[in-house]
């Protein structure tokens, strides 16, 4: 039994599996993906009108299960290695996923790892959908194969990072105190953008996704010219003790378009409930062309004023946990999509 909010350790993780590895078992799956979390069953399931995407049920069928609905991401890249020093396994890698060519011997102990197809950014919620339909076929027909051939093996279905990151603030606090760049330096490809006001910085800013779509038709990706190229002017942005702004321009981000205006509006106030300070955005605004003005107010956008906020999905959508509500008329010309939001 695991108490609400616990995540699981390396160690632990090594301590729940050590009675597999005390059966002799001689033939282990691991089933990989780039994302998941223990919602991603409900969310992407019938209740939420969506085919039921997860037709295998190998869980009830198994005489043994064991669900985590939370495990530190370390543990997970610490899996691997652990699994291959536990035994002497012969390891293969799947990855073409072409089942009919698996070869296994069953005299020998086998470690399959099962590299699955790697889930759809925020901004294509089918493909998303897709993709884990496809990834639970492949697990279909991998362990189908086995059973067919009367060969016995235990699964492990996890991912590298999560999907979901929970806004809780009990849970959210430890998750919070680093940098994505600590958890994720396998995919971090650049450093945040860092607003100084003199020798001190003011802002730290960073998305793998940052786009915007204009009309519902002109797609505006941002993520390079913000991070990578730097092809951005912040000199409007402002820091106070009280209110600071990002203000980041743009100039001809896409043709037809000739300059860019994107401001986050920032408060820090002192809270006497929680006897601290919490930082929160409360608004952002698009200027195109200086022209007319799209605001959006946010929801559930803060964090204690030591630490920076991090969410998966920001944006116009309705499914994304934080969202940009349009405030005005003009708003409601815009979509914003924000991936791995910190700030």
């Amino acid at each position: 039994a695991m108490h609400e909010g616990h995540v699981v350790s390396a160690q632990e993780l090594t301590e729940f599996l050590q009675p597999f590895f005390a059966q002799n078992s001689r033939n282990l799956v691991l089933f990989l993906q780039d994302r998941l979390s223990i919602d991603d069953f409900t969310y992407f399931s019938e209740s939420y009108g969506n085919k039921n995407l997860f037709q295998n049920e190998i869980l009830q069928s198994s005489p043994s299960s064991l669900v985590l609905p939370a495990v530190d991401c370390k543990a997970t890249k610490y899996l691997l290695n652990f699994l291959q020093e536990s035994g002497d396994w012969t390891l293969t890698n799947v990855t073409n996923l072409n089942v009919s060519q698996l070869e296994v011997n069953a005299s020998n102990p086998n470690l399959l790892v099962v590299q699955l197809q790697p889930l759809a950014s925020g901004l294509k919620e089918v493909s998303t959908l897709e993709a884990i339909a496809e990834n639970d076929k492949i697990i279909g027909r991998v362990t189908m194969d086995l059973q067919e051939r009367g060969i016995h093996f235990s699964v492990i279905y996890t991912a590298v990072r999560p999907s979901r990151i929970s806004r809780r603030t009990d849970v959210v606090a430890e998750l919070r105190r680093h940098l994505m760049a600590a958890e994720e330096e396998d995919s971090l490809s650049y450093p945040p953008l860092n607003v100084t006001t003199g020798n001190y910085t003011c802002i730290l800013f960073y998305a793998s996704n940052f786009s915007l779509k204009a009309s519902s038709s002109v797609l505006i990706d941002l993520t390079n010219a913000t991070f990578v190229t730097q092809n951005v002017d912040i000199s409007a942005s402002e820091c106070s003790d009280s209110n600071t702004t990002l203000s980041l321009k743009y100039t001809k981000p896409v043709n037809g378009i000739n300059s860019l205006e994107i401001r986050f509006l920032m408060t820090n106030k002192f809270y006497e409930g929680s006897a601290r300070k919490w930082s929160t955005l409360d608004s952002v605004e698009i200027v195109q062309d200086g022209g007319k003005l799209a605001k959006f107010s946010v929801s559930a956008i803060s964090a204690p004023a030591e630490y920076s906020f991090h969410c998966q999905l920001v944006g116009t959508s309705n499914l994304y946990p934080a969202r940009l509500v349009p405030f005005n008329d003009e708003a409601k010309n815009w979509d914003v999509f924000i991936s791995e939001l910190q700030v």
